[in-house]
């Protein structure tokens, strides 16, 4: 099951604690991000054990459009994480909700 731009917006608006993994470059982090860890899909594989949460918390990954994000969230089911959401459309659908280009 993935998460809706709207959904996610919501939750953060009401002041939700959430385990954010954005999985874009760091340059790309530093330039936007709405929090969480940022761990880059070409080294989340090998980083795994870096993960502050464990396998049954809910974890939200995310990036610029959904893809990568996608990809991270099969690494992490295929790694025994149990509850993992995929941001669908990715920050440009969130940033989009939000009017902020």
């Amino acid at each position: 099951m993935d998460i809706s731009a709207t959904n996610l917006n919501d939750r953060i608006n009401q002041g939700e604690t959430l385990n954010l993994l954005d999985v874009r470059d760091e340059m790309e982090y530093h330039t936007y991000n709405i929090g969480g860890q940022n761990i880059p899909l070409g080294k989340l594989p090998s980083e795994l054990d870096e993960l502050e949460w464990n396998k049954s918390e809910e974890i939200i990954v995310v990036c610029k459009m959904g893809l990568r994000s996608k990809t991270g969230k099969h690494i992490l089911q295929q790694n025994g994480y149990l509850n993992v959401k995929n941001l669908e459309g990715g920050l440009l659908a969130l940033q989009k909700l939000n009017n902020k280009y």
